[in-house]
């Protein structure tokens, strides 16, 4: 059985103080769960998440990161950085990233391997737009964003990352994808990769739900065959209602 994973991207939300005033507060109330909880903070509060939930069962995650080691790129974070800190996981090519930011499926596959080479989890986004969506390109452009972002790693390293499937239409709208809609592209996911490295290592990726993931539709949704638990946007950042869906199993 896969564990369920639930990581919240706080993207630019909370200054250090008030992550530790958070972290802090949220680390009871998960403490029991038998599911993976980890929140994805900005740069600067990742020090405060990692003194907070120091000795807990709440994994400290980065939001991006770069795919050199170092060198002239003003405003970037490396994975040695994140490594030295103590950061297991990595967002990695962010529907938001992707579009603000000019982040392609090139930069995601080369983001994953540095953050192998680091010792750090990446959890990599794909999504389609509501254009292709409606154009009815989904799956075609689901494996295209899979099979790119997973060029060249081992079948050991796929194993163990993470791809978050959220629809671009979803997130931050109040809209979601209906549990099966979900379901289906979550299964196109896993399906590719059974067929990029077979059925063992496809049976053990973990395939997360992000789009507008509420308290009232977390178990629904985590209990669809192929979503193994959720990367959550707005609702991370309240404690009641990130707390339901950490422990929606309970």
């Amino acid at each position: 059985m896969r564990k369920k994973i639930i990581a919240g991207n706080w993207k630019m939300n909370k200054t250090p103080s008030e992550t530790k005033e958070f972290i802090t507060a949220l680390r009871p109330r998960v403490a029991n769960t038998d599911n993976i909880v980890i929140c994805a903070v900005p740069f600067v509060c990742i020090p405060a998440a990692l003194e907070a939930a120091s000795g807990s069962n709440i994994a400290i995650a980065a939001e991006n990161m770069h795919f050199e080691d170092k060198g002239a790129y003003t405003g970037e974070v490396s994975g040695a950085m994140l490594q030295d800190l103590g950061v297991k996981y990595v967002i990695i090519g962010h529907s938001e990233r992707r579009e603000y930011f000019a982040e392609t499926n090139e930069t995601v596959n080369k983001k994953a391997h540095q953050a192998f080479k680091y010792g750090i989890t990446p959890i990599i986004c794909v999504g389609e737009s509501l254009e292709q969506r409606d154009q009815g390109v989904t799956a075609e452009h689901i494996r295209t964003q899979v099979k790119i972002a997973l060029i060249g790693l081992s079948g050991e390293q796929v194993a163990s990352l993470v791809i978050a499937y959220e629809p671009i239409w979803a997130i931050g709208t109040g809209r979601t994808a209906t549990t099966e809609q979900a379901q289906e592209v979550c299964k196109i996911v896993r399906d590719t990769v059974c067929e990029l490295y077979g059925s063992d290592v496809a049976d053990k990726v973990l395939v997360q739900y992000g789009g507008s993931v509420s308290a009232s539709n977390s178990k629904s949704l985590f209990d669809m065959a192929d979503i193994d638990g959720g990367l959550v946007g707005g609702a991370s950042l309240k404690l009641d209602d990130f707390e339901v869906i950490a422990n929606y199993t309970k």
